[in-house]
């Protein structure tokens, strides 16, 4: 064995829904890409429990979140080696996204979109995670993803 090993960092965010089927978006306010809600795993946290963690933090609900949807092997030239989990939030009542704040100020508004707008709305990669974890829900699966895309291309 060299001694070298890949440092990668993972990430977690849920999927949420509104009853038309329209997916969660949000704005953050350090970036100018619209993203899922979710964030960093931090040490000795599993991404299930950073997922729950930054739902709580970043939009002040506390649902119950569901089955892994995808994972996501996505390295980033500026972010460097990275996994990104995400899992099913599920489908939110209209009084659950009225109680939704902005506790930590990460987010500054979210936004409910169709599943077909999101093309125009995430950066490519995003979107076809996204979209790969709106398939894997609709077809019970969990999916594994490199860059977003199945492996073989589908």
């Amino acid at each position: 064995m060299n001694g070298r090993f890949v440092r990668t960092r993972a990430a977690a965010g849920a999927l949420f829904f509104d009853p038309d089927g329209r997916v969660m978006i949000v704005q953050p306010s350090y970036k100018p890409q619209r993203d899922i809600p979710g964030g960093f795993v931090e040490p000795e946290e599993t991404p299930y429990e950073a997922c729950v963690r930054e739902i709580a933090e970043e939009l002040g609900i506390h649902p119950p979140i569901g089955r892994l949807l995808v994972a996501d092997w996505a390295p980033d030239p500026e972010a460097g080696e990275m996994v990104l989990f995400v899992f099913d939030g599920g489908v939110l009542d209209a009084e659950t996204l009225e109680r939704i704040t902005f506790p930590d100020d990460e987010i500054t508004a979210f936004g409910l979109h169709p599943v077909e707008d999101l093309d125009d709305l995430l950066i490519p990669r995003l979107a076809r995670r996204v979209t790969a974890a709106v398939t894997a829900r609709e077809l019970g699966e969990t999916v594994y993803l490199e860059h977003g895309l199945r492996l073989g291309g589908g």
